[in-house]
């Protein structure tokens, strides 16, 4: 392990402009479908497998399960309290959910949706990746500080990482590294899947990237797109700030909406998609490794936040539900959030 250091950055402002004095067209994204859900309770985050067609939507103690070209629901996956992520073993069949609540990640088949196994990790496990090279299932334990590596193959727990900061969103790269963002710290790790180890602990918020948060990479290019929030504000408060996947070092920020809490790259079309709470999707394009382009701002609906990306469509999955009147502050919740209005959960669908 390396130690800390800070790192530089360069003129994000000046790539901006440059890049978008050559701005492409609209990518055209619309709402093709909403596909209505029901039932109560609040969401998390979506994953798409596609290989097995299906869309895995988190919806409170359960996992909604979606036909993603009939566009339709096809099953649920039950018993997974407070589900926030689904990651997905394509080659072994195998699908798995960190369960925040009961502190648990269920181990679930592909084909029958039935549950398995289900593995005890650390506190409020959030974020879930899986890491192809080397097998295993990284779930980032957001009160406990770590990460527990499970081997996919046969459910059993490898190591648990202590992180040393709130983790929650990650990105794998194929070559078996996977990077995880330290809300609280400001920092950025890289850690080798197969050796279960820290190789780089990287200053990112030093630089310009305050709270990393859900990110996504071209694995191309080795960039990584990741949500940065300056907390001292509530408006105008996010980023998506380019990171070399290489040395750490933050090379562009470009403007996205507030409270965007998921993100996704399409390879063949060089997209990258920021939803936020606030009913848009922001749409960058990757001009080149070091030039990004804002294309457009497509309408969703409030509290849309979370998405998945179905590359072989190139459509957009994302969760949202109606929510009634804010109730005051107390002093038990200083912040509340709004009610959800029970039915009217359901998933939109974006198509280009």
């Amino acid at each position: 392990m390396k130690s800390l250091s800070p790192i530089s950055s360069v003129l994000p402002a000046a790539l901006f402009v440059a890049a978008a004095l050559a701005a492409p067209p609209s990518a055209g994204y619309h709402l093709l479908r909403k596909i209505p859900i029901g039932g109560e309770g609040g969401w998390d985050y979506l994953t798409v497998d596609e290989q097995g067609r299906r869309v895995y939507v988190s919806h409170a103690s359960q996992v909604e399960v979606l036909d993603a070209d009939a566009l339709k629901p096809v099953g649920k996956i039950p018993g997974t309290k407070g589900v926030h992520g689904i990651a997905i073993a394509g080659e072994l069949g195998r699908g798995f959910t960190s369960n925040g609540q009961a502190g648990t990640v269920t181990i679930f088949d592909l084909k029958t949706l039935q549950p398995v196994g289900e593995v005890a990790v650390g506190k409020n496990p959030d974020g879930i990746r899986y890491e192809p090279v080397s097998r295993r299932v990284f779930a980032l334990n957001a009160e406990s500080n770590s990460a527990t590596v499970i081997d996919a193959a046969d459910g059993k727990v490898a190591a648990t990482l202590e992180l040393g900061g709130r983790p929650e969103g990650s990105a794998v790269d194929g070559k078996g590294t996977i990077f995880i963002g330290l809300r609280d710290t400001d920092i950025l790790l890289k850690v080798d899947a197969r050796e279960m180890k820290i190789q780089e602990r990287w200053a990112v918020g030093v630089a310009g990237c305050p709270d990393p948060g859900n990110m996504a990479m071209d694995p191309a290019t080795r960039r990584l797109f990741i949500r940065c929030k300056d907390r001292s504000k509530t408006t105008d408060c996010c980023v998506m700030g380019v990171v070399n996947a290489d040395n750490g070092k933050l090379i562009a920020t470009v403007p996205i909406g507030d409270r965007a809490d998921s993100a996704s790259f399409d390879p063949a079309t060089r997209l990258i998609f920021f939803p936020d709470g606030n009913g848009k999707v922001t749409i960058i394009h990757e001009e080149s490794a070091d030039r990004y382009t804002l294309v457009e701002n497509v309408p969703t609906e409030s509290g849309a936040r979370t998405m998945a990306l179905d590359l072989k469509t190139h459509r957009l999955f994302l969760s949202t539900a109606q929510s009634g009147p804010t109730p005051p502050a107390t002093a038990a919740e200083p912040n509340p959030r709004p009610p959800i209005v029970p039915g009217t959960f359901a998933v939109l669908v974006l198509s280009p």
